[in-house]
């Protein structure tokens, strides 16, 4: 019964055929299992995608008992670790998720740019690359302030004040980001919208972007 319900959803959802047509794809040699260390390379970008997923899941159940304001934002990531199931896994997961992927983007495009795989006809790829780094590090840059706590308010202090050395526009985005002159209740906010609406949703378009270029071009070994 079970699998005639599988065959019956897989018919009107078409999900082997999707499936088939994102999986068969030609890889390189050095892509091959037998070459360990090659084939190591080639899953930075993989391992980097599966970290994304665990943050977007992880920070799903924070968002649930986390409360984005100064009289309470403390206290609720206090409450998380303290009373929360798995609460303390949850963050821990989180935080150091964050720094992995930063690790693992950066191996990546590392590896991209020793093989070579950035010239053409992938250089649009490449930007779009260099692009969802900026986003990841967003990502780090506005999480940090939401537990608000000593060590966050200062080291946000400090990374707002490098942005007004951005040409033309850096006083206008330092404002725009504090919500002020100063960082406070309205700092908070603004980060955490960006947290959780503003960067996911860029970081999805311009995946959907990246894994398409990769479609249509290709996984390419060294040139």
């Amino acid at each position: 019964m079970y699998s005639n319900f599988v065959k019956w959803l897989d018919e009107r959802l078409m999900v082997t055929p999707l499936w088939r047509d994102m999986a068969d794809h030609p890889v390189p040699e050095q892509a091959n299992p037998s070459e360990r260390v090659s084939a190591f390379v080639y899953c930075f970008g993989g391992v980097t995608f599966l970290l994304i997923i665990s943050q977007f899941i992880t920070g799903m159940f924070l968002a649930l008992y986390y409360v984005p304001d100064i009289v309470n934002s403390y206290n609720s990531t206090k409450y998380i670790m303290t009373h929360v199931t798995f609460g303390s896994w949850l963050i821990s997961m989180h935080n150091w998720g964050s720094s992995l992927i930063i690790i693992m983007v950066t191996l990546h495009m590392l590896r991209i740019y020793w093989m070579g795989v950035y010239k053409k006809p992938r250089e649009g790829n490449w930007i779009i690359g260099v692009t969802l780094l900026l986003l990841i590090l967003a990502f780090g840059f506005t999480g940090y302030l939401l537990p608000w706590d000593e060590k966050a308010y200062f080291a946000t202090q400090v990374g707002v004040s490098f942005l007004k050395y951005v040409p033309f526009i850096g006083n206008a985005l330092v404002k725009i980001l504090q919500g002020g002159n100063s960082i406070g209740a309205d700092t908070l906010t603004h980060f955490f919208a960006l947290h959780v609406l503003f960067l996911p949703a860029l970081l999805l378009t311009f995946l959907a972007f990246h894994f398409m270029l990769i479609r249509r071009h290709g996984i390419s070994g060294p040139y």
